[in-house]
């Protein structure tokens, strides 16, 4: 038998039996797991407080027109894109637990920088380069917890992780509303500035903890044991195994991931379930469009992403208990769209703002789903490859809300609707070409 050449997830010959999971993600999950959702939920909360700094002072300070802002949200997901696939290329072949810091502790500084921005040309160069900095954060982290994690396990645990996104969304909206009115003038800076400053101040010293704490891979991390090492590789491994893939270098699973239609039906499907979710973005300005204001605004948004974490999180767990993971994208994405019709029909601004709160939460219990995805190379590269191009729809969902459609904005609806009803469609056919392991269901846990 042809030996293979130690690494990361494959130290050499392994024991073939599938070890109990009990006990050994214990320790790099119990400190790690924590950093994680702290690490992501300022990352989401430095990408997307451009809402709150929209409706805090600063469309008004650098004199924005609606496609201006538009243009502000979407130049992060160009530069986003372009560096997603070769960042999490490094990733895979140098130590997470310094590769994930040093680019929080990047991007928390240019947030930081935020305060000289006074131009349109300024916010846009900023946004641009705040993508490069973040774009191997989310993808790298989805990396290292399937290396860690059997398919059969990561549903529920990326469902988790992924609530730090909406967690964000919750405390980020209270932050913002009180950072805005609180210190608005103080030092002589609007109060949207120092919402970026704090934020990102931040950011940069919770990269400097991380530091001490995260885990690396199985075989590399250094305060495993040699027994909890060959424990976590082992489990790991005799998945891949079993379903022929083995080690590959850069070239060879580019090219693996690209010619493999599974990758395209991932990437297009999310691709669908991303536009829609650039309503978030806009949460602050359809506040306002329901009558709320001043920091009512902020607030307003913070219920919607408690109730979708609260769905998102036992949509998870069922996802994993029943196998059936293609069942929960198609019945969140149909949630989401039948929701949306609601919006867009009523004239009642309680019902409108109640069926928002449930469209969110089928974008975001899609999502995590759509992202326990399943050789290390070749997942690195699909991994980035589904959650650069996904993201690519950010660009232009980023034009679906112009001020010129309030307080309706049916388009932004109308549009999100068609959008959440084609991604449920693609699931169901993902699911009947490969079966579950089209959306890696019950097939690709078997292995």
């Amino acid at each position: 038998m042809r030996r293979h050449t130690p690494s990361p997830t494959r130290p050499g010959p392994i024991s073939t039996s599938i070890p109990t999971s009990k006990g050994l993600p214990r320790k790099p999950v119990c400190s790690g797991r924590s950093i994680f959702m702290l690490m992501y939920i300022l990352n989401y909360i430095d990408r997307t407080n451009i809402g709150n700094a929209k409706s805090g002072g600063m469309e008004k300070d650098l004199n924005l027109t609606s496609s201006e802002y538009s243009l502000i949200v979407s130049i992060f997901f160009v530069s986003y894109l372009l560096f997603e696939v070769p960042a999490n290329m490094i990733l895979a072949r140098s130590r997470p637990s310094i590769f994930l810091p040093s680019i929080m502790f990047i991007w928390g500084a240019m947030s930081i920088g935020v305060k000289g921005v006074e131009s349109l040309g300024g916010m846009v160069a900023w946004r641009f380069c705040l993508g490069i900095a973040e774009a191997g954060f989310f993808p790298g982290v989805m990396l290292l917890m399937s290396c860690w994690y059997k398919p059969a396990e990561l549903s529920k645990r990326v469902a988790f992780f992924y609530t730090a996104s909406l967690l964000s969304g919750a405390f980020g909206g209270l932050l913002a509303g009180g950072i805005i009115t609180g210190m608005e003038g103080l030092s002589g800076t609007r109060g949207w500035k120092w919402l970026f400053i704090i934020e990102g101040a931040a950011t940069a010293l919770v990269a400097v903890a991380a530091f001490f704490v995260l885990p690396d891979y199985p075989a590399t991390t250094k305060w495993l044991t040699e027994e909890e090492k060959a424990l976590a590789i082992s489990r790991v491994s005799t998945g891949l195994q079993a379903g022929g893939e083995a080690e590959m270098d850069h070239k060879t699973a580019f090219f693996a991931s690209v010619r493999d239609p599974r990758t395209w039906g991932f990437l297009i499907g999310y691709n669908l379930i991303t536009c829609a979710g650039t309503i978030s973005y806009f949460f602050p300005t359809l506040m306002g469009a329901l009558g709320y204001t001043g920091s009512q605004v902020q607030f307003m948004t913070v219920p919607i992403y408690f109730v979708a974490l609260a769905i998102a999180m036992a949509a998870g767990f069922n996802a994993d208990r029943t196998g059936q993971k293609a069942y929960h994208v198609m019945g969140a994405c149909a949630a989401g769209c039948v929701s949306f019709i609601v919006c867009s029909t009523v004239s009642d601004f309680k019902v409108r703002y109640v069926f928002i709160c449930f469209g969110g939460a089928g974008i975001w219990t899609a999502v995590p789903i759509y992202l326990s995805f399943e050789g290390r190379e070749k997942r690195a590269i699909s991994i980035a490859l589904i959650n650069g191009f996904g993201n690519l729809a950010s660009v232009y969902g980023s034009f679906l809300w112009p001020s010129s459609d309030a307080p309706t904005y049916k388009t932004g609806f109308g549009v999100t609707t068609a959008l959440l009803g084609s991604a449920s469609l693609l699931a169901f056919g993902l699911k009947w070409k490969y079966g579950d392991r089209g959306v890696m269901g019950r097939a690709a846990q078997q292995q």
